[in-house]
């Protein structure tokens, strides 16, 4: 025991609080701050530097991350949300254009952060603090997901679509989902999830799912704004629950 140590080779201290989670994929690192969100980190081989070319733009308490591509990672936060933020098209980690890294190193811009920011694509509010993200595959030979867990137990699954008519679709039962069967409590549904930050780019599909529980009347009228029957709507729900979980 301890008869070896590892020696540090490198390191930053620009990371404001306290570290919850790194994740890399090749050179970039992904590191989650328990109050200031994601910082992106490039290292650099030869001048053995870790320099933040980039961070996030809210100051999200994150409890887990999940690294979706090269430029873009899941975060969620002790308050129930989940949030998806990605680097812009533009965004450069200035290997080539400053071969030092002084300009990364020193150029801290606004407030001490970096001088590049993530766009927030996407915003949703659970409602229960999610302790674990990761991208998988479900079911043999089906599309990859987002799956997260929570603090009381649940799992849930985010799903990329496919095609813009499924989510006019769905975006369009949501809508009347929202009117026709308003929560138990009274509370109005856009604000239950957009509770900490407006909901951007997410469509709530256990309020969709609720559509199979409404009265006929109410199924016929919302399947013929939709230009539908009730069979074909329920057909959609099933095809888009079994295309990735079950």
């Amino acid at each position: 025991m301890e008869k070896k140590k590892l020696l540090r080779k490198c390191e930053n201290k620009h990371i404001p609080n306290l570290i919850v989670n790194i994740q890399a994929m090749g050179r970039r690192i992904f590191v989650a701050d328990v109050q200031e969100s994601i910082y992106m980190v490039r290292y650099k081989k030869h001048e053995n530097q870790l320099i933040i070319f980039a961070d996030d733009t809210h100051p999200r308490w994150i409890t887990c991350t999940s690294v979706l591509d090269y430029d873009t990672v899941a975060t969620a936060d002790k308050f129930g949300n989940i949030g998806i933020v990605r680097l812009p098209p533009n965004t450069t980690d200035d290997v080539d254009e400053d071969p030092t890294g002084n300009k990364s190193l020193w150029d801290r811009g606004l407030l001490n952060g970096a001088s590049q920011k993530a766009d927030t694509i996407a915003t949703f509010h659970v409602g229960e603090t999610v302790t674990w993200l990761q991208k998988a595959t479900l079911i043999p030979g089906g599309w990859e997901s987002l799956i997260y867990t929570t603090v009381s137990g649940s799992v849930g699954v985010l799903v990329p679509f496919t095609s813009h008519e499924d989510h006019d679709f769905f975006q369009h039962l949501e809508m009347h989902m929202r009117s026709e069967n308003s929560p138990l409590c009274g509370r109005d549904h856009l604000s239950f999830r957009s509770y900490y930050y407006p909901v951007k780019n997410v469509i709530d599909g256990d309020l969709c799912e609720q559509y199979n529980s409404l009265e006929p009347s109410k199924q016929k009228s919302i399947a013929i704004d939709l230009e539908r029957t009730p069979a074909e709507v329920s057909k959609k729900l099933e095809d888009i629950r079994t295309r990735y979980a079950f």
